[in-house]
């Protein structure tokens, strides 16, 4: 049996975040598997000598300017898929789901659309994205099995995930509806290991650029989430919050969230 760590993290630009990202892979704490989204880069420019003279190997699915998934990891997955294979597909769809393999292990990391208001064609499009992930769910994985949905979900699943919720009941990412659709998918039986972990008040993923010194004033939302099928969640043993990342020089809004397994 041996610990593996597993992140998530929107860089909101994968070559602006690159010292930050080289911080948190050569570091003590870095990750055996670490999911990426916002990388905002399209295939043919992805900096995959950067990741292998790290020791890491690459799987990515990009676009220019906007959208990118990307799965870092030591070692080589067995398969990897964009996409939802549903037939349905379009080229914003496969730059905002990677699936990994790793032996009986999957990793499905998602950048769900952020939806802009609750009346926006963007909205009705994250709630279909949504149902597409429960879907996937029930159509490729199991629940005895050993899968991990991670990534930005733009979904604050609670009040207690989001500072001053009153203020926000018709955000995009707080609203009912919103709520209801992520129900929907972890309803199926995902275990959200992070809560499992840390029950307490005040963890978040991401505070906006747009609030006042929002990170020291710890004004921030958990976006970024860790659900795990029972298979998976029962070898979870540890999960936070990375937030040194946040401090440093030109930070992402978003950190990174690491869950840890032993399997």
């Amino acid at each position: 049996m041996r610990k593996i760590k597993i992140s998530t993290f929107n860089v909101n630009s994968l070559k602006a975040r690159l010292p930050i990202v080289h911080s948190f892979l050569s570091g003590g704490g870095a990750p055996d598997i670490l999911c990426f989204q916002e990388t905002k880069c399209q295939d043919e420019d992805f900096p995959l000598d950067f990741f292998e003279s790290l020791g890491y190997r690459c799987s990515y699915s990009g676009m220019k300017s906007y959208n990118g998934v990307a799965i870092a990891s030591r070692e080589r997955p067995d398969r990897i898929k964009a996409g939802f294979g549903d037939g349905s597909d379009i080229a914003q769809d496969r730059a905002r789901i990677l699936r990994a393999s790793f032996g009986d292990m999957d990793v499905v990391c998602t950048y769900v659309p952020q939806g802009k208001s609750v009346d926006s064609p963007d909205f009705a499009y994250k709630k279909q994205f949504l149902a597409r992930v429960r879907a996937l769910f029930e159509r490729d994985y199991s629940l005895q099995g050993k899968m991990l949905w991670t990534g930005d979900l733009n979904v604050i699943p609670t009040d207690m995930d989001v500072v001053h919720p009153e203020n926000k009941r018709d955000h995009v990412c707080v609203c009912d509806g919103i709520r209801a659709a992520l129900e929907s998918v972890t309803s199926w039986g995902l275990v959200d290991v992070f809560r499992k972990h840390r029950p307490q008040a005040g963890e978040f993923s991401f505070w906006d650029y747009r609030v006042k010194n929002a990170f020291a004033r710890n004004i921030g939302w958990r976006l970024d989430h860790l659900f795990a099928t029972p298979g998976l969640e029962r070898h979870s043993v540890d999960a936070y919050v990375v937030r040194e990342l946040r401090a440093m020089e030109r930070p992402s809004d978003h950190t990174a969230v690491t869950g840890v397994f032993e399997i």
